[in-house]
């Protein structure tokens, strides 16, 4: 039987990580695209050490990638650059868009036509329920709207080739790059942490449980959707 291949962007650490680990599981063999050396061994073999932010550098990777028999891409690349309204840097709007946007679109330019050649795929976005609203995310959650509406678009024009196009919006996720953003000993932070129904934080299996679902050939029926991964934050 032919092997698989699915495509994880940003793959190298926390979600991205998680979301390639549990694809393994589900019998792909996965490509993950990082400025870093994953840090599971098990991803290292395939993995592709490449600045997504670079547009030429992008474009060669994947079509490099598209030679290859890719049924799935993960769009999960992406920076936050948190700023409250007045102290939001121009300058910052490309930097987000270029890696957070235009990366997702850069790959399924070139993996599209492989997909179409299989008979089908799937394409998954890692959002987020910041494009709900949060403080401080003018950028961040322009990036992620932006990967939603294109997704529901896709979803749309895809369709006739089986390639179904969802994502998934994680709500506060313990990686390091939430910490990063949200420390631990800030107020905002433990509202934050408090305010989850479910009592925990996620984890990035969390998320990666939600891509293998849409990733799955029985949810083929499912395209142009969100699901909000939140521990119900999102509710009310």
């Amino acid at each position: 039987m032919a092997e698989t291949w699915a495509v994880v962007t940003g793959g190298a650490r926390n979600i991205g990580q998680a979301i390639g680990r549990r694809l393994l599981a589900d019998g792909f063999r996965v490509i993950t695209l990082d400025i870093v050396t994953p840090e599971d061994p098990a991803l290292q073999a395939d993995a592709r050490r490449v600045d997504l932010s670079d547009r030429k550098a992008a474009e060669a990777v994947f079509a490099e990638v598209a030679a290859l028999p890719v049924a799935v891409l993960v769009n999960n690349v992406g920076i936050v650059r948190p700023a409250l309204f007045d102290a939001v840097d121009v300058d910052d709007f490309d930097a987000v868009m270029h890696l957070n946007t235009r990366t997702a679109l850069i790959a399924a330019k070139a993996l599209v036509p492989g997909m179409r050649r299989l008979g089908g795929g799937r394409i998954v976005m890692n959002t987020s329920r910041v494009t709900l609203g949060k403080e401080a995310r003018s950028l961040y959650s322009a990036s992620k709207g932006a990967l939603q509406a294109m997704a529901r678009t896709w979803a749309l024009e895809l369709a006739a080739d089986g390639i179904t196009v969802n994502c998934v919006a994680p709500g506060p996720i313990a990686t390091s790059v939430f910490w990063a953003n949200n420390p631990p000993e800030a107020d905002y932070t433990r509202k934050l942490m408090a305010s989850i129904p479910l009592g925990r934080m996620g984890t990035p299996e969390d998320v990666a449980n939600a891509v293998s679902f849409f990733c799955d050939a029985r949810s083929s029926f499912v395209t142009g959707q969100t699901l909000y991964v939140c521990g119900g934050v999102t509710v009310g």
